[in-house]
C-alpha cells in the first residue's frame, strides 16, 4: 500500500518519529525552509534580472538592432526559451525528483541555474565575437530555464514533506518569499549601478556584477542543502514501494483532474502579478507620462511588503483551510479589478503606490501564501515533484506569460483601461472556480 497522503502511517515506536521531523519548530524544518527560499530567490532574480537586463543592456551589446537575425535570437531567447525550457526543465528534474530524490535533484537545479546566471554575466559581447555572442546567450538561457524549471517543484515538496501538518502553510510560504525578494534584488542592484556610473562603464563591465554576485546565492543555497536531508515522505516510498517507472505519465493519469484544475487556479496567480509588477509600469510611462523609476519604486515597495504578508496569510491558511484563504484572495482581486486603474489613473504617486500594495501585498499574496502547501497536496508523494512542476509551468505560460500582452492588446484596442479591468476580474473568477474543483489528498505526508 502507498505512504502517500491518505494512506495509513508508517507503524513505528510510542513517541518516536523520524530524525528529520524530531524537531519539526527546530533546525531540520529552518534549514529546509531557508534552502528552498534561497533556491526561489536564485530563480526569480535570475528571471527579473535576465528580463530587466535585456531592456537596459542586452539589445545595445548582445541585440543590435541593425542586424535582423540577432533581433530574431533576441526574441527567440525571451519568448520561446524564457517559457519552453521551464516545463522541460520541470518534467526532466520531476522525473529525476521522484524517482532519485529531492535533494539530489536541488542540487542539481540549483547549480545550473548559478552557473547559467554566472556564465551570462561573462559573455563577450557582439562586439567581440560577432553572432557566437547572442547564439551563446540562449544557450545558457536555455540552461538556465531547465534549472529554474526543476527548482520550484523540488524546494516546495522538500519544504511540505519535512514540515509538521499543522503548519504545512506557514513553512511553505517562507519559500514563496522568494518571489519578492527575487524581484527586488536584481531591479535594486542594476537601478543602483546604472544611475552610479557613466553609461560607458554600465555598459562595459557594471551590468555584469550582479550576475556574478548570483554565484554568493548559489553557494548559500548549496552550503545550506547539503546539511538537510532527504523528506520522511520520499524514504518511504523507497522503503513500502517502487518508485513510479514515469512519474509524470502517471501524475497526468491518475491525477487528471487535480492536474487540470490546479493549472486553472495558477493561472490568476501568475497573470495577476504581472499585471501589477509589469504591465503596470508600461501603463503609467505610456499612458500616463509618469517617470519610469516612480512607478518601479512602487513595484519595490509592493514587493517588500508581500515578503511581510506571505508567511501571515501562509499561516492563516494553517488555521482557516487553504481553500478558504485562496478563494478569498481570488475574490478580494476581483473586487481589486474595478477600482485599481481608478487609482492609477489619478497620477498621484501615493495612490499608484497603494494600488500595487494591495495587489502584491493583499491579494498576490493571499494567493501565494497558501498556494505552496495546498497544490503539493494535490498528488502523492510518489508523483509530487512531476504533478507539482506541471502545474506550476504550465499555468504561468497561460497566466504570466500571457497577461502582459493581453493587457497591452486591450489597452490598444478599446484605448483604455476598462477592458483590461474585466480581464484581470474574468482572471480571478476563473481560478477561483477551479479553485474549487480541487481535491487535496488527506493525512500524513
Amino acid at each position: 500500500m502507498s505512504a502517500d497522503i491518505g494512506a495509513a502511517p508508517v507503524a513505528r515506536a510510542p513517541g518516536r518519529e523520524p530524525a528529520a521531523r524530531a524537531h519539526p519548530e527546530g533546525q531540520t524544518i529552518a534549514k529546509v525552509a531557508l534552502a528552498s527560499a534561497i533556491g526561489n530567490t536564485i530563480e526569480y532574480y535570475d528571471f527579473t534580472l535576465y528580463a530587466t537586463a535585456t531592456a537596459l543592456v542586452f539589445n545595445k551589446i548582445f541585440f543590435p538592432s541593425l542586424d535582423p537575425l540577432v533581433g530574431s535570437l533576441a526574441a527567440f531567447a525571451t519568448f520561446f526559451v524564457g517559457y519552453c525550457a521551464r516545463p522541460l526543465g520541470g518534467i526532466l528534474f520531476g522525473h529525476f525528483g521522484d524517482r532519485v530524490g529531492r535533494k539530489t535533484a536541488l542540487l542539481v537545479t540549483i547549480l545550473i541555474m548559478g552557473i547559467g546566471t554566472v556564465l551570462i554575466g561573462l559573455m563577450p559581447s557582439y562586439d567581440q565575437i560577432g553572432i557566437l555572442a547572442p547564439i551563446g546567450l540562449v544557450l545558457l538561457r536555455t540552461l538556465q530555464g531547465i534549472g529554474i524549471g526543476g527548482e520550484y517543484a523540488g524546494g516546495m515538496a522538500m519544504t511540505v514533506e519535512h514540515a509538521p501538518a499543522e503548519r504545512r502553510g506557514f513553512y511553505s510560504s517562507l519559500v514563496h518569499v522568494g518571489v519578492p525578494a527575487g524581484f527586488l534584488i536584481p531591479i535594486a542592484l542594476l537601478g543602483f549601478l546604472s544611475t552610479s556610473m557613466d553609461e560607458a562603464q554600465f555598459l562595459s563591465w557594471g551590468w555584469r556584477l550582479p550576475f556574478l554576485f548570483s554565484i554568493v546565492l548559489v553557494g548559500i543555497g548549496l552550503f545550506i542543502r547539503f546539511q538537510i536531508a532527504e523528506t520522511p515522505a520520499f524514504q518511504r516510498v523507497l522503503a513500502e514501494e517502487v518508485p513510479a517507472s514515469i512519474p509524470v505519465v502517471e501524475a497526468v493519469r491518475d491525477h487528471r483532474s487535480n492536474l487540470f484544475f490546479g493549472i486553472g487556479a495558477k493561472i490568476a496567480e501568475s497573470g495577476l502579478f504581472n499585471i501589477y509588477a509589469v504591465f503596470v509600469i508600461t501603463y503609467c510611462v505610456t499612458q500616463l507620462g509618469l517617470p519610469k523609476q516612480t512607478i518601479l519604486n512602487g513595484v519595490l515597495v509592493g514587493c517588500a511588503l508581500e515578503c511581510l504578508t506571505l508567511p501571515l496569510f501562509g499561516a492563516l491558511s494553517d488555521r482557516v483551510g487553504r481553500k478558504a484563504v485562496y478563494i478569498g484572495g481570488m475574490i478580494f482581486q476581483a473586487l481589486l479589478a474595478i477600482v485599481f486603474f481608478a487609482m492609477v489613473d489619478t497620477g498621484d504617486t501615493g495612490m499608484i503606490w497603494l494600488a500595487i500594495a494591495l495587489g502584491l501585498a493583499i491579494g498576490h499574496g493571499s494567493v501565494y501564501g497558501a498556494q505552496g502547501a495546498y497544490f503539493s497536496e494535490l498528488f502523492p508523494a510518489r508523483v509530487r515533484y512531476s504533478g507539482l512542476s506541471l502545474v506550476q509551468q504550465i499555468g504561468p505560460i497561460l497566466g504570466g506569460g500571457l497577461s502582459p500582452l493581453i493587457a497591452t492588446l486591450l489597452l490598444a484596442e478599446y484605448g483604455g483601461s476598462a477592458m483590461v479591468a474585466v480581464y484581470m476580474a474574468a482572471m480571478a473568477i476563473l481560478s477561483a472556480v477551479c479553485t474549487l474543483g480541487l481535491k487535496p489528498l488527506r493525512g500524513d505526508l
